[in-house]
């Protein structure tokens, strides 16, 4: 893997925390600051083509989010609903290519259904690659991805003697993307909190106090500004 000149991350992943705690700081429910949050995602999602970002992904709502109560999942399930039903139209007139990545068995059939439509309606765009994490957990996907090429090798399809790092790559439901560049989590958090695991192995870390909601365009252009300062070796040295 050779040195990365400086220059924007052409892909950054955001994990978007804080938005219950934005909300309790004002006397709202949790709801409140997921309805915020979910409009913070638009004005991000404007910011990147000038930005220079290709790539966004956002994790939306992992696989240990169902141990919230059922009132907030129950809201935010109607939450995705409807912000696939009211930006579908402009995602795509924008030229933004959404996908979703994540376990849906658990998803409800309408849902499901709506992120299949999205995903279809914009498959021609490239302008931006907008991937939403939706019931995903970093250890759940390498489960899944491990099962799959199992089956591949149990079926004499695959060898397992020639089973590597990009083998198994291919069987991540990020196989169709790059890597990150940049992985940012919001609130103050330093933790990654299963998020592409295995994608973010050579990823560089912004972890800010700024809560999802007020993650302004120009406080993230801040931060991608930045990117471009870091020396990204990838194990190697310079000569």
């Amino acid at each position: 893997m050779s040195e990365k000149k400086s220059g924007a991350p052409k892909h950054v992943a955001i994990i978007m925390d804080g938005n219950g705690r934005w909300a309790q700081r004002r006397g709202k429910p949790r709801l409140y600051g997921h309805h915020a949050g979910a409009r913070r995602v638009r004005q991000i999602v404007e910011a990147c083509p000038d930005l220079g970002v290709s790539h966004l992904t956002i994790f939306a709502f992992s696989t240990e989010n169902w141990k919230r109560t059922q009132t907030e999942v129950a809201g935010l399930m109607s939450l995705f609903r409807r912000y696939i039903q009211r930006e579908a139209r402009d995602l795509f007139d924008a030229g933004v290519r959404v996908r979703f990545i994540g376990d849906r068995i658990k998803l409800d059939e309408k849902l499901v259904a709506l992120m299949d439509e999205l995903e279809l309606m914009t498959s021609g765009n490239d302008k931006l690659h907008l991937t939403v994490a939706l019931n995903y957990g970093g250890r759940d996907e390498v489960a899944r991805a491990t099962r799959r090429l199992a089956h591949e090798v149990a079926a004499g399809r695959l060898d397992p003697a020639k089973v590597d790092e990009q083998t198994l790559a291919r069987f991540l439901d990020t196989h169709v993307l790059p890597d990150p560049d940049l992985v940012i989590r919001t609130s103050g958090e330093a933790r990654i909190s299963n998020f592409l695991l295995w994608q973010s192995a050579y990823a560089e870390y912004e972890f800010i106090d700024t809560l999802w909601p007020d993650f302004t365009p120009e406080v993230f252009g801040q931060v991608v500004s930045r990117f471009g300062a870091r020396d990204r070796r990838f194990g190697g040295v310079k000569v």
